[in-house]
């Protein structure tokens, strides 16, 4: 059963990576013009590896090739034309300031002529990053370290970041202006909303100002003054639909979550599961879902059924504890606790991405595996389940049990992939 959800996880992941999905979607070379290309997130390597290959093979000449590439860090890949670097992520560093400013750089020098190619992936909020006002990086730290412990969705966080930059919120594509502008992305948030997917640094948005001050009401963040005084200035207001600077850009989403979570359902039916699918854009906080999803697979249990239980989605975590993990994680944990050893149901839950939680490093585990010996095997050797819990130390919890689930960089993003088997 553990190599089953396994492969109905791989099955997920394999569904995203950009060399199925990107090439048919390549742009012909504008007619006279350049081709600038500019690739941020977890598959930011991956596509401009793809995407140069598929020009340079095409027989287009290097001198009308540009661009920059970045990526978390541990996700570089080699590249042949296009320079790729690394930045940090979930928290931004030195070379996210670098990236980005090379990406506007290389963004206002666009004419007419050229077309500027951006391909983008989760991650890339954290990848590209241009402080507004006389925001410092060190402040923009403390800005995204507020956000990711106040357990705030992924959409409340961004509606903040974009008021705080100078790329995101369609800034990019003002740069970009008056060059024909194509977005290509992969989708790592819910209902694949555009303006959410790496703080949507391309397209018109929507949100306001008040919205931002709200969310930091809300969940009481403690913001530097200078990220204050940007949410209070009218001028950090975000371009708009109608906009004259996207009248020739384009969006496009190559790989979508649900499209992985088929690809999940398809191998879990080849299986031989029948497939209980509660969605690709599940969100909510990662003890209380895994609670919800316990008392369905005890139900399914109880009616004898073999049964797989899929989802996606992007959950969260409010830190109440100073121990390591993630939504992934703290969900097999809080999952384990609700099933009580419960025999004949294994379940894993890991993000697609391949890293869950951690210090950002490539070595992060993208989640865990729980099977009716968790509970068991955990206080043989001495671990407290409701401790690790309540100190949201779930890799604390699972590292010595050797139930991390280590996939390494996939190259891709599109949430996360959970699975619970169930058999009578």
């Amino acid at each position: 059963m553990r190599a089953t959800a396994r492969a109905v996880f791989d099955a997920a992941v394999a569904r995203a990576h950009p060399s199925g999905c990107l090439p048919a979607h390549l742009p012909p070379m504008p007619a006279t013009g350049r081709l600038i290309l500019l690739a941020a997130g977890k598959a930011a390597g991956s596509m401009t590896a793809l995407a140069e290959a598929h020009y340079l093979d095409g027989g287009v000449p290097p001198e009308r090739l540009l661009g920059h590439a970045v990526a978390r860090h541990g996700y570089e890949t080699t590249t042949r034309h296009i320079p790729m670097v690394a930045a940090g992520h979930p928290v931004p560093d030195q070379g996210s300031i670098d990236s980005a400013a090379r990406a506007l750089d290389l963004a206002s020098s666009a004419t007419a002529d050229d077309l500027v190619l951006v391909l983008l992936s989760g991650g890339g909020s954290a990848n590209w990053v241009a402080p507004a006002g006389a925001l410092t990086l060190a402040e923009k730290q403390a800005v995204n370290k507020a956000l990711l412990r106040s357990g705030a969705p992924i959409g409340e966080m961004n509606i903040v970041r974009k008021r705080l930059s100078r790329i995101k919120g369609g800034r990019l594509a003002l740069a970009a202006a008056p060059a024909r502008l194509l977005t290509l992305a992969i989708s790592d948030v819910p209902a694949d909303e555009p303006t959410a997917i790496a703080s949507g640094p391309t397209v018109p948005d929507p949100t306001t100002l008040a919205q931002a001050r709200a969310i930091v009401a809300r969940y009481r963040l403690d913001l530097p003054a200078a990220a204050k005084a940007l949410l209070d200035d009218e001028a950090s207001e975000t371009p708009k639909p109608g906009h004259p600077a996207f009248a020739r850009s384009a969006f496009r989403i190559i790989a979508r979550p649900a499209e992985s979570i088929a690809a999940a359902h398809a191998a879990a039916v080849a299986a031989g599961y029948e497939v209980h699918d509660l969605g690709a854009d599940l969100e909510g906080e990662a003890r209380d879902v895994a609670a919800r999803h316990a008392e369905l697979a005890l139900s399914l249990k109880r009616a004898g059924k073999l049964a797989a239980i899929l989802s996606g989605g992007e959950l969260t975590v409010t830190l109440r504890g100073q121990g390591r993990g993630g939504p992934n994680q703290e969900y097999a944990l809080a999952l384990a606790i609700a099933l009580g050893g419960e025999p004949g149901i294994v379940a894993l839950s890991g993000d697609t991405d391949g890293t869950d939680g951690g210090g950002g490093e490539a070595s992060d585990p993208a989640g865990a595996v729980i099977d009716a010996t968790t509970l068991a095997r955990a206080v043989a050797l001495g671990l407290d389940p409701a401790r690790s819990l309540a100190e949201n130390d779930s890799t604390g919890f699972f590292e010595p049990l050797g139930d991390l689930l280590r996939t390494g960089p996939t190259l891709t993003n599109v949430n996360d992939c959970r699975v619970i088997l169930i058999e009578p």
